[in-house]
C-alpha cells in the first residue's frame, strides 16, 4: 500500500490524498482548491500530478473550496466515482461548488481580456457550472459513526472534526492478505472551545494518521472573547473614524461566528448604531443551511436558541444580494460594517470593497481568518504598502487588522488533545499536512516530545510505502 500527496503539501491549501491499495485500486481523500499562492495558483489548480479517470473512490472531509473545490474539475477530467460524505458536506458543497464554478467562470473573462490585450491565447476556466452539478450528482451521504464499505476490503468511518457543518474525520480500515490496516485523515481539526460546534469527537486506535497542522506553533487568544474584539474594531473604525469596517470572512464558519458574536453584542445592549450589511448571498445561504443543523451546536448556543430563536440574526442586519445593491455600498458613505467573502480577500465582492475603499485613511480592512502570505490579505497583514487588485496598483492608506483567534482551525494545544486518544507506541507514521512548512517542522518536534517517534512532512507530488 502506498499513499502520495497532491496538494496541502508544505501548504495550507489544495487538499488532495491518494491511498494505493496492492491492488491497484485508488482512494482520493479530498480535492480541494489552490487558493492565495499568488502567479502558482492556476498552475496548481490546472495540474493534478495524477490521472483523475485512474481513481476508483473519493471521499470528502468537509465543504470548503480548499477541500472541495476541483471536485468538479475531477470530473470533468474523467473521473466517475462514488464521493463519500456527511449530509452536512454533502448540502455546503452543493452551494459552494456553484458558487465556485461561477466565480471561474467570471474570472476568466476579465483574464481573457488582459491576455488578449498583450496578444496572448484565452484560457478556459477550471470547470463550469455544468461541471459542478455533475460533481454534487456523485456525493453520497454517509452518517456520523459508520462504518460503511466503500471498496472491497475498505471501509470507511466518519467522527465530527467540529470544524464547521459536517465536517468529519476520515477513517478507514482497509484489508489485504489478510491483514487490517487503519488510516486515519484529520481533515481540518476544529476547536474544543468553539463558540458554536461542538467539540471534534474522540476517534478509534489508528496505525497512520494523516493530520492537518495550520496553526501547529501557535495559540488562538482565549483572554478577549470575539464579540468583545469586534466591537473594539467597530467603534474604532466607525464611531471614531466615522469610516467603513470591511470585514473579509469566509462563507461558512467565520461569518456565521461573526453573526452570532453581533448578537450576542446587541443582546447585551452593546452593539454601536450603525449600519450593517451582510454583502455575500453565498454566506446568507451557508447560514441557513448552518441554522438546519443545530444537533451539531454546543451546549451553551443550544441554550442560547431557547430564548433567542436565531442567533445569527440582529436589528439593523442588512442582507445584500444582487451585485447591483453591493456596488450601490461604494457610493455609500461611512460609517458602515461591511462582512463580505472570501475570507482571504483573493476573490470574491470583498476585493472589490477592498479596492474601493483601501486607498482611504477612514476606512478599516479587517481580516478575520487565516491568510496565505502571497493572498492579498496576506499581503496587507504582512503590511506592504502597496497592492494591486484588479490590475491596478492601490496605495494602503486605510487601517489593516486581523482577529487570528476566530479561526476555525484547532491550535496545537486543539490538535494535541485530537490525538489525546491515541497510543503512540501504536501510531507507526504521522503525516503532516495542510501547514506551513516552518511550522510544521515546529509541531513536528511538538509531536515527538508527545511520544510519535515517526512524523513526515510529505513534500508536493511525494509518494510513501507504508509498511
Amino acid at each position: 500500500m502506498k499513499i502520495s500527496f497532491h496538494g496541502a503539501a508544505r501548504t495550507v491549501t489544495g487538499s488532495k490524498h491518494i491511498i494505493t491499495l496492492k491492488n491497484g485500486k485508488k482512494i482520493l481523500l479530498d480535492c480541494g482548491l489552490f487558493q492565495g499562492l499568488g502567479k502558482e495558483t492556476d498552475m496548481l489548480n490546472r495540474e493534478f500530478g495524477f490521472d483523475p479517470r485512474e481513481l476508483d473512490v473519493m471521499i470528502l472531509s468537509h465543504a470548503h473550496i480548499d477541500h472541495s473545490g476541483l471536485l468538479p474539475k475531477l470530473v470533468k477530467d474523467g473521473f466517475a466515482g462514488k464521493v463519500f460524505c456527511t449530509h452536512g458536506t454533502s448540502e455546503l458543497a452543493s452551494v459552494l461548488l456553484a458558487d465556485s464554478a461561477e466565480i471561474q467562470e467570471d474570472e476568466i473573462k476579465y483574464t481573457n481580456k488582459r491576455r488578449a490585450a498583450m496578444g496572448q491565447p484565452y484560457l478556459r476556466p477550471l470547470y463550469t457550472t455544468e461541471d459542478a452539478e455533475k460533481a454534487v450528482g456523485l456525493l453520497n451521504e454517509v452518517e456520523y459513526g459508520t462504518w460503511v464499505n466503500v471498496l472491497e476490503g475498505v471501509e470507511v468511518m466518519f467522527t465530527d472534526a467540529g470544524h464547521i457543518i459536517g465536517s468529519a474525520c476520515v477513517h478507514l480500515k482497509i484489508n489485504e492478505n489478510k491483514k487490517e490496516t487503519r488510516i486515519t485523515f484529520s481533515g481540518d481539526i476544529g476547536r474544543y472551545r468553539d463558540a458554536i460546534l461542538k467539540s471534534p469527537e474522540e476517534f478509534p486506535q489508528a496505525d497512520y494518521i494523516i493530520m492537518e497542522s495550520t496553526y501547529g506553533n501557535s495559540l488562538h487568544d482565549m483572554h478577549v472573547t470575539t464579540p468583545d474584539m469586534l466591537l473594539g474594531w467597530i467603534e474604532k473604525a466607525c464611531v471614531q473614524k466615522k469610516g467603513k469596517l470591511i470585514m473579509a470572512a469566509f462563507s461558512v464558519g467565520r461569518t456565521q461566528e461573526i453573526l452570532y458574536s453581533l448578537n450576542q453584542l446587541e443582546l447585551e445592549n452593546r452593539l454601536p448604531a450603525v449600519d450593517y450589511y451582510l454583502d455575500s448571498p453565498l454566506s446568507i445561504e451557508a447560514t441557513e443551511i448552518m441554522k438546519k443543523y443545530p444537533e451539531y451546536f454546543n451546549k451553551t448556543i443550544q441554550k442560547i436558541m431557547k430564548t433567542d430563536s436565531d442567533p445569527f440574526q440582529f436589528e439593523g442586519l442588512k442582507f445584500i444580494k444582487t451585485v447591483e445593491q453591493s456596488k450601490l455600498l461604494n457610493f455609500q458613505d461611512g460609517p458602515m460594517v461591511i462582512i463580505s467573502a472570501s475570507g482571504m480577500a483573493d476573490a470574491g465582492r470583498v476585493k472589490h470593497h477592498i479596492s474601493n475603499t483601501i486607498e482611504n485613511s477612514h476606512n478599516t480592512i479587517l481580516m478575520t481568518g487565516y491568510c496565505e502570505p502571497r493572498s492579498l490579505g496576506g499581503r496587507l497583514m504582512n503590511g506592504d504598502k502597496e497592492v494591486n487588485i484588479f490590475g491596478v496598483l492601490h496605495e494602503v492608506h486605510a487601517d489593516i487588522g486581523a482577529i487570528r483567534s476566530m479561526s476555525a482551525h484547532g491550535d496545537y494545544e486543539d490538535m494535541s488533545q485530537w490525538l489525546a486518544c491515541q497510543d503512540p507506541g501504536q501510531v507507526k507514521k504521522i503525516f503532516l499536512v495542510h501547514g506551513e512548512y516552518e511550522v510544521q517542522q515546529d509541531f513536528k518536534q511538538r509531536l515527538i516530545r508527545k511520544g510519535f517517534v515517526d512524523v513526515e512532512i510529505p513534500e508536493q507530488h511525494q509518494e510513501i510505502g507504508l509498511g
